[in-house]
């Protein structure tokens, strides 16, 4: 069934048709009308299913600024459809040369890895507060102390592929403590290690399914902000692939992670929400997904003060925040690239 979670119609359900009759976006099914939801109500389409959206209505989305994005049904980020962007054509070639100096990308690569190391060390110093295991309470605050001498380490990188080697030393660090974070249902989501593709565990499918949806988000938030998403600074540029999308995705991953720590916690989502297929494949059932992306759009509308900026925002408006700080720093408004720390 489709689902709207505030201001995002998702498509969950294969077999769907999504059109429009004048601004009214319709959702059927073999001609029967499951939904019915002014276009002007709308932010986004998120479509994870095999499901069609008419020609008619695709241009009408491009003309209203109603990005239409395309996730698998494990979430990871396949394309999106918008409006042409009238952008900063200027502050886009600055950011295209200074993509091309090896110091520059080396400056901005340690801030966005220094975040992201800094919000791991916040989510396990957090678990052992919430912890009443001491073994637990010990083994997360040593893995935290460790991860504090690598950002040590990190300020000493000496180019970009050092900073990566950093990170992933970081991450195999931080995730040995991850077990730890779950309190409740530890049995069906123990986690041994991170695989992605595919996730071979259910606690590594939420997390491929999290991370997929804060992609799709920062690459708005790069275009909103007039920044081009596929030309970046740590992330090594492909066809295809949004690598400056993906340098924000760095310091917000931690978020994800908070997140799921809690869905499994307060058993907002348990073990039948997730399917296992042939091979140790696991991915998200149609109510697991609708699960998730309600609990998402929920915490996407708290609001909590920014703490470089010193204003009141909602989480969800943090994406873009974050990317018009990266343009700042990019044309030299500010000194450098400022991460966002979780508190």
């Amino acid at each position: 069934m489709p689902s709207i979670r505030l201001n995002t119609l998702y498509v969950t359900t294969d077999g769907l048709y999504v059109h429009h009759e004048g601004d009214l976006v319709l959702v059927e099914r073999k001609r029967e009308t499951l939904l019915k939801i002014p276009l002007h109500h709308l932010e986004g389409i998120t479509l994870l299913a095999h499901s069609s959206v008419s020609p008619s209505l695709l241009q009408k989305c491009m003309k209203k600024g109603v990005p239409v994005t395309y996730l698998t049904e494990r979430g990871r980020f396949l394309g999106r459809l918008e409006g042409a962007h009238p952008g900063n054509v200027l502050l886009r070639k600055e950011q295209f040369r200074q993509s091309e100096h090896d110091n520059r990308k080396l400056v901005f690569a340690r801030s966005f890895i220094a975040g992201k190391i800094q919000n791991s060390r916040l989510n396990l110093l957090r678990s052992a507060r919430d912890s009443s295991n001491e073994e637990a309470q010990a083994a997360l605050r040593s893995v935290a102390s460790d991860l504090e001498r690598r950002l040590t380490m990190l300020a000493a990188a000496s180019d970009v592929n050092s900073v990566r080697g950093y990170e992933g030393d970081a991450a195999r660090v931080y995730f040995s403590a991850f077990s730890h974070c779950i309190l409740q249902q530890k049995d069906d989501f123990h986690f041994d290690r991170r695989t992605r593709r595919p996730p071979r565990s259910r606690l590594n499918a939420l997390l491929s399914f999290g991370y997929a949806l804060i992609t799709s988000d920062c690459v708005s938030a790069c275009q909103a902000a007039g920044l081009d998403p596929y030309v970046g600074f740590l992330h090594e540029e492909r066809p295809g692939r949004p690598s400056l999308a993906l340098d924000l995705v760095e310091e917000l991953r931690p978020f994800v992670d908070r997140f799921v720590f809690t869905l499994i916690n307060r058993k907002q989502i348990q073990a039948q929400d997730i399917i296992e297929k042939p091979g140790s494949v696991y991915t998200l059932s149609d109510s697991g997904r609708k699960i998730f992306l309600t609990a998402y759009q929920t915490r996407k509308q708290e609001e909590i003060t920014h703490p470089l900026l010193e204003m009141k925002c909602r989480v969800g408006e943090i994406f873009v925040l974050q990317a018009r700080i990266l343009a700042r720093a990019i044309r030299g408004d500010i000194e450098g690239y400022i991460p966002f720390v979780w508190r």
